[in-house]
């Protein structure tokens, strides 16, 4: 009988001990659910080419992430061009340096700019992928989404007016993103 309360006793123990470490000491893993939008235009104050998306990240453990850095990756056919000046925020965007990540999440407005190098991109009829890429303190970048996205003839021709960009709506009844032209969003840096 002394037996069966010892090994009850070690098991409790044991699941006990387990269920801390995953909880409060393990690193969890920082996610990213589906962006609501996308845009792909001008920013409106400097007229930069920029990408914006809005979502929520989060981390799958209680003791929480710490973004260093975010940027996006933009790839059409062979061409390839990072978007690497992040500014985040739900009200007045700061250029991203540091962002706590916690298990219930932040959800925030994150543009993604080009840098002030000489670099020229124009926003090319044809199919894209985008994929954005999170870096922790002490961690390499990690792609925490992808997704395959298309402009068209007549979108890139009208986005080549001033203050006109391209949104891709989610449409949860569908599970596509829904394409349309509109003015560039205005955001505070």
């Amino acid at each position: 009988m002394d037996y069966i309360s010892l090994i009850i006793s070690l098991a409790v123990l044991t699941i006990s001990g387990l269920t801390f470490w995953m909880t409060r000491l393990k690193n969890g893993k920082l996610k990213m659910t589906r962006p609501t939008m996308l845009y792909f235009g001008p920013e409106v104050e400097t007229n930069l080419k920029k990408v914006f998306i809005k979502t929520l990240l989060y981390s799958t453990s209680d003791k929480g992430n710490y973004v260093q850095y975010m940027y996006v990756r933009l790839q059409r056919g062979e061409s390839v061009q990072n978007f690497n000046i992040w500014t985040y925020d739900s009200q007045n965007h700061a250029k991203g340096s540091g962002l706590f990540v916690s298990k219930n999440g932040i959800a925030c407005n994150h543009d993604f700019l080009m840098p002030k190098d000489g670099t020229h991109y124009n926003f090319l009829a044809g199919d894209y992928l985008v994929q954005v890429f999170v870096e922790s303190v002490d961690g390499k970048p990690k792609k925490v989404f992808e997704q395959g996205l298309t402009i068209t003839k007549d979108q890139a021709e009208a986005m080549k007016s001033k203050n006109l960009g391209l949104y891709f709506d989610w449409a949860p009844s569908s599970q596509q993103y829904v394409s349309r032209v509109d003015v560039a969003p205005r955001t505070k840096m």
